[in-house]
């Protein structure tokens, strides 16, 4: 029990990476009915861009000063990357069968993790991420590195705007309407095909502020990252109630503390040590979402934040 602390911070912090990422594929799924598999790797390429802006910077730039610009070169990659996916792959797709999009997204999601290992520099191993000086907090019992300080804020932050964007703005009425009717949110004037790319823009920020909690906090980033960290998202989105913004971040929290938890304490259950440790982690996440599936099929929170608006 001295351990709890500190194993439900370590959940909380990574479940609000998940979170953020999954937030990505909720909206895009809510609004265009497409599970959009390359947005792991939509996640991995805001995180080198984050990574370059910091190789960028001249030697001895204070690290604190630099997040900020690291945030913003990372949204810029990721809405590049996220917008153009949407332009010239799943737009011309839109009215085909669900099945041609969802291979599209998989096979740009290979693409994706290729053109970084062959043209970023180095990218075949693992490229250190900058992290801040110092020992970690003390909160309530739970040691949090600086690093971890970084996702803890910006998580609570980007679900307020999100929030305010979603309910109070001209531009998220109209993602609502969109979501709820695409053809009759038409009919009234409302540009769907900029509303769409706005969704799969705000996702890609979102992922990008993830990317940069991911290096701050593990120390590095690598052209891989994205494949478990965009499927444990999903994974989060879905026990969440995919097409719930709220849900996503919700999901995202109950994995990363049933995986810390897991990781801490199953170990110690007589007959169970062959299934406590790291190892088994994700496992028991998906263990967790099959169960969540089984006696709540549509997730946490249910329906879709824009039935209820």
């Amino acid at each position: 029990m001295n351990e709890l602390p500190q194993q439900l911070a370590n959940g909380l912090i990574l479940g609000a990476m998940y979170g953020l990422i999954a937030i990505g594929y909720t909206m895009v799924y809510g609004i265009v009915q497409l599970i959009n598999f390359a947005h792991g790797e939509i996640f991995m390429v805001g995180g080198f861009g984050a990574l370059t802006v910091w190789l960028w910077l001249p030697e001895g730039f204070a690290l604190g000063a630099a997040v900020p610009l690291m945030i913003l070169g990372g949204i810029v990659v990721s809405v590049a990357f996220a917008t153009a996916a949407e332009r010239f792959a799943y737009r011309p797709l839109r009215t085909a069968p669900r099945l041609a999009p969802l291979i599209t997204a998989i096979g740009l999601s290979i693409v994706l993790q290729q053109v970084v290992w062959m043209w970023y520099p180095d990218a075949k191993k693992d490229r250190p991420f900058p992290q801040f000086e110092g020992g970690p907090f003390d909160v309530f019992g739970a040691n949090i590195q600086r690093g971890d300080l970084f996702v803890l804020i910006a998580a609570p932050l980007c679900m307020v705007a999100l929030g305010f964007f979603v309910t109070k703005t001209r531009s998220g009425r109209g993602m609502q309407a969109t979501a709820q009717d695409p053809d009759t949110a038409k009919l009234m004037g409302v540009n769907t095909d900029r509303i769409i790319v706005m969704a799969f823009a705000i996702g890609a920020a979102f992922a990008a502020i993830a990317a940069v909690a991911y290096g701050l906090k593990n120390g590095q980033v690598g052209f891989r990252m994205g494949f478990l960290m965009g499927l444990k998202a999903f994974t989060a989105a879905v026990l969440g109630g995919i097409g719930n913004i709220y849900g996503a971040m919700l999901g995202g929290i109950v994995l990363g503390v049933a995986e810390s938890l897991a990781t801490g304490y199953i170990g110690d259950i007589p007959g169970m040590e062959l299934f406590g440790g790291g190892a088994w982690k994700d496992v028991w996440a998906f263990a967790l979402l099959i169960l969540v599936l089984l006696f709540r099929p549509q997730g946490l929170l249910g329906e879709r934040v824009a039935d209820r608006a």
